[in-house]
């Protein structure tokens, strides 16, 4: 389920971000016949998407075992981003319409900038445990049951040890790919610790 909220985040984000860049490149080009039809004909729309976006978010943020800074960050980014918006584009007011658009392109590159930090720790680890606990923990736990933003139950799975290299070094779904964070010797030593240590426990 936690993998389906991620993926429909995901979209609304996306389209939450559309429908405001083509509302704030309206208004600064002084299109407001234009910009008045669209409202229009996106309001409903406009009002799933945001619903979606913070229902969605607030469900994953809680799948967290903490939130950290730069999520509050961008919750607080996202949330004064609204009411501008709201006056900008009643009021027409191009400067706190642009500004509100820029706030949310900023809350959503802080999140993308998070993740690439997490993900581009370096780790000089050589046990398969030390990087497990370094980079799984979050959101497969300790006993690889935890089961976070859709991450598998590692004690039940049937994959075998070349399934398990594959999908630590590529990803798959909401997971990283860490052929670029991990040494081969790395991910072979995570998989064996997977094997050894969670699978079958």
């Amino acid at each position: 389920m936690a993998t389906g909220m991620l993926h429909t985040h995901y979209l609304c984000v996306v389209l939450f971000t559309l429908i405001y860049l083509v509302k704030t490149v309206l208004l600064l080009s002084d299109r407001h016949e234009l910009l008045e039809s669209f409202r229009k004909k996106t309001k409903i729309l406009e009002m799933i998407v945001s619903f979606g976006f913070l229902a969605t978010g607030v469900y994953l943020m809680f799948q967290l075992p903490f939130v950290s800074t730069l999520l509050v960050v961008k919750i607080a980014l996202v949330i004064a981003s609204i009411p501008l918006a709201v006056i900008g584009f009643k009021k027409k007011n191009k400067v706190l319409a642009s500004f509100s658009f820029f706030l949310i392109i900023v809350s959503f590159g802080l999140a993308h900038k998070a993740k690439q930090a997490k993900a581009g720790q370096e780790t000089t680890a050589i046990s398969g445990k030390e990087i497990f606990e370094d980079k799984c923990t979050l959101c497969h736990g300790g006993n690889g049951k935890l089961g976070l933003n859709g991450a598998k139950d590692l004690s039940v799975t049937s994959l075998n040890h070349q399934a398990i290299v594959d999908i630590i070094s590529q990803g798959k779904n909401g997971m990283a790919a860490y052929s670029d964070v991990l040494s081969k010797d790395q991910i072979e030593a995570v998989a064996s610790y997977i094997e050894s240590d969670l699978k079958g426990k």
